[in-house]
């Protein structure tokens, strides 16, 4: 498992890798250049569009379209125009906030975060919009929400605290309601959790923003592995390719330095690696927003 740069993107800060298997392609967003990138795997070719705001994810929805979370709502995104459509406003009430990672569960619920941009009072919140289309927030007290990622058998949902370095988990009723918050895995040593993937044995990975690595936990919270990058900001990664064995992970420019950039060259890339496991399919926003 050891990964090799795809794309030197040079992303500020890359994040929300998912794979389109109908088009052999990972989508993900670089959040502070306002940049949605499309990278199509069996040609090497790129695509990039400029969001309005700071673009936090990019999932599947309705169509050929994806909902994206921008500072202020939730949007429809459609790659054939450019366009993006407002669906509706989040959290307009604190302009000091943005949104952050999001994932869509295999009931097509959209489960996402917000987090203080200035990344230092605790107003963020993880929220899930269902099937009706309604936006609950679901817990709170968040300075960085991170990886919204459930297990294959629908019954736990992962979560994390960035600044706090602690992954949650939390069990999820049929209506989406979440009891039993206990943590799930501390980082020790280096690095953030930032976001994460379950893959199809359960087997949870946490990229570590600072931390040059993913680390590998089983469903019981041990540590089992680690995949270590030439470059600090692990932001988050995805399973793709025909098997689900191959994985894409973003990372990040943000925060290093003048001299740790020429350390790290390939830091904002997008990169590939394989997994001794599948994933899980990547499932498609049903929640009727807008």
């Amino acid at each position: 498992m050891t990964p090799v740069c795809v794309w030197p993107v040079e992303a500020v800060l890359g994040e929300g890798p998912v794979w389109l298997a109908n088009e052999g392609a990972v989508y993900f967003v670089d959040i502070k250049r306002h940049n949605v990138h499309r990278f199509e795997v069996s040609t090497g070719e790129t695509r990039t569009w400029s969001a309005p705001a700071q673009c936090g994810f990019v999932v599947p929805y309705a169509g050929d379209t994806f909902v994206c979370g921008l500072q202020g709502g939730l949007y429809r995104f459609t790659p054939l125009t450019g366009r993006f459509e407002l669906l509706g406003r989040v959290e307009g009430e604190l302009p000091g906030n943005r949104l952050n990672d999001g994932y869509a569960d295999a009931r097509g619920r959209l489960w996402f975060g917000s987090m203080d941009d200035a990344e230092v009072e605790p107003t963020g919140s993880l929220y899930m919009a269902d099937e009706s289309g309604e936006i609950v927030a679901r817990d709170s007290g968040y300075v960085i929400t991170n990886g919204p990622a459930m297990s294959p058998d629908g019954r736990t949902l992962y979560h994390g605290d960035t600044m706090n370095r602690v992954v949650y988990a939390f069990d999820i009723a049929s209506d989406g309601t979440l009891s039993g918050k206990r943590p799930f895995a501390a980082i020790a040593g280096t690095g953030h959790p930032d976001g994460m993937a379950v893959d199809s044995g359960g087997f949870v990975w946490i990229a570590l923003f600072g931390g040059a690595r993913i680390e590998r936990y089983s469903p019981g919270g041990a540590l089992v592995d680690q995949i270590t990058f030439p470059c600090s900001n692990v932001t988050k990664l995805a399973f793709g390719g025909d098997d689900l064995r191959t994985v894409y992970a973003t990372t990040a420019r943000k925060g290093l330095s003048q001299e740790q950039l020429r350390e790290e060259p390939l830091a904002g890339g997008l990169f590939s690696f394989r997994s001794p496991v599948p994933g899980q399919v990547q499932s498609v926003c049903a929640a009727a927003l807008g």
